[in-house]
């Protein structure tokens, strides 16, 4: 049977119990849409573990009979998010001896995890290079590199991370160079700064960008970057 974790919300305004009247609460469930304190809703036994430790965490909540999510609202996101458990006392010091125990382990695990995922971002990067040269053969190499690692770059969403990049789609690696020529070749951040909006700024500067695209493919090559002969 799955489990069903009660959820304990930080408020962002001072609340008070509706059973006890005690308050300010610093953390509380809602109850037919009214504010119930720790101890009324039987979780005031429970301790906080702050969310950061993946495995003190997880060994917290197995051994813990009772848990709870904790969540206060992010207004800028408009979303709830994760701020800890609730566990039981007995089980966080479980878990932290536990944890102590094969620290150095998890230690070198985590190094070893680092060290792959290290390698795996600079291939990324150095085939995605090799491609951006493979079509703009007359680029200077370290612009080149420089759109390579920005285009790449971990957690930044670029195009190197999407699909398209990794995959070296002609349209997802054209359009990173693209991206790079507007905002160093071209006045395209200054007309953002002075309000002229996005769209306008990248039509008005269209030609000058296709200029520099055709000089840095092959000679004699069409429009998409593939050699005629």
């Amino acid at each position: 049977m799955d489990l069903v974790a009660p959820v304990v919300v930080e408020p962002l305004r001072r609340r008070r119990c509706s059973e006890c009247l005690q308050g300010p609460l610093d953390r509380m469930i809602v109850e037919f849409n009214a504010p119930v304190c720790l101890d009324c809703a039987d979780l005031g036994h429970l301790v906080f573990l702050r969310r950061g430790d993946t495995a003190l965490t997880r060994r917290a909540r197995e051994g813990s009979t009772l848990w709870a999510v904790v969540v206060r609202h992010n207004r800028r996101r408009t979303r709830y998010e994760r701020q800890g458990l609730l566990v039981e006392e007995a089980a966080l010091a479980e878990a932290e001896l536990s944890c102590l125990a094969d620290a150095e382990a998890r230690a070198r695990r985590r190094a070893r995890d680092a060290a792959r995922r290290a390698a795996l971002d600079v291939e990324i990067t150095e085939v995605l290079r090799a491609e951006i040269l493979r079509l703009f053969p007359s680029i200077p190499a370290d612009r080149a590199t420089e759109i390579a690692v920005h285009a790449s770059a971990k957690g930044s969403g670029r195009v190197g991370r999407t699909a398209a990049g990794r995959s070296l789609d002609r349209g997802a690696v054209t359009a990173a160079v693209r991206a790079s020529v507007r905002h160093v070749d071209t006045p395209y951040d200054t007309l953002l700064m002075q309000g002229v909006p996005r769209h306008q700024a990248r039509t008005r500067l269209a030609p000058a960008i296709e200029a520099v695209l055709r000089a840095w493919r092959r000679d004699g090559a069409d429009a998409d970057g593939r050699g005629r002969g």
